[in-house]
């Protein structure tokens, strides 16, 4: 039997998945295999997703995760090969739908249809934001940003990533290598910045500007 989405999820998603197949996902399947050709939509119902780019080396760089009330795969409405892999973070539910059922759903929707544009809009900023950033921003500088956005406030006014983060994960968004976020991670550890307790880092003061 089909697991029923979670209710907090916005209504046009709830309807748009209901237009597909259920299908769970263990953590590290591969959904979507960059080039390759596809006409499947992935709604994201729970769990998250990772899409990401690869070299011949196998050096990947993470693009973004998308959690419940996401979906992925869309650029395949345009019929071209797949720009970026996307694989399973965590187990993961989605709905699959085809290019075709989502095309009508599209032409029935014309609200909908704004929405994926404007979504794919968003999509678009984030990727430009993230190219200046690797272009224009030291190693160093990347690390920091996204240490400080990842943070959450806790009630006692300290700021912690909950999440688990591997220096590798690290180094695929940031676009470095592992080794150079390790190197950074130790010293800014030693340095008393950061702190790790059960997994969970913590960030003990302000973070310098400069390294």
């Amino acid at each position: 039997m089909p697991t029923p989405a979670p209710p907090e999820l916005p209504p046009a998603v709830l309807k748009l998945a209901a237009l597909g197949v259920q299908r769970r996902y263990r953590t590290h399947t591969l959904l979507i295999q960059e080039g390759d050709a596809g006409d499947t939509i992935f709604v994201v119902l729970s769990g998250r997703l990772r899409a990401y780019v690869s070299d011949a080396r196998g050096r990947e760089v993470t693009l973004g995760y998308h959690g419940p009330g996401d979906y992925v795969g869309e650029m395949s409405l345009d019929g071209g090969l797949r720009s970026a892999s996307v694989q399973a973070a965590e187990p993961t539910v989605c709905a699959v739908l085809t290019r075709e059922t989502m095309l009508r759903h599209l032409a029935r929707d014309p609200e909908f249809a704004l929405e994926l544009v404007v979504r794919l809009i968003r999509r678009a900023r984030l990727a430009t934001e993230s190219t200046r950033s690797i272009a224009l921003l030291d190693v160093y500088s990347r690390l920091k940003r996204l240490l400080e956005e990842r943070a959450q406030m806790q009630p006692d006014g300290g700021r912690c990533i909950a999440e688990r983060l591997t220096h590798q994960a690290i180094a695929s968004e940031i676009g470095c290598s592992r080794e150079m976020v390790s190197r950074l991670m130790k010293d800014l550890e030693e340095g008393g910045y950061i702190a790790v307790d059960r997994r969970m880092l913590i960030l003990v003061c302000d973070l310098p500007a400069r390294w």
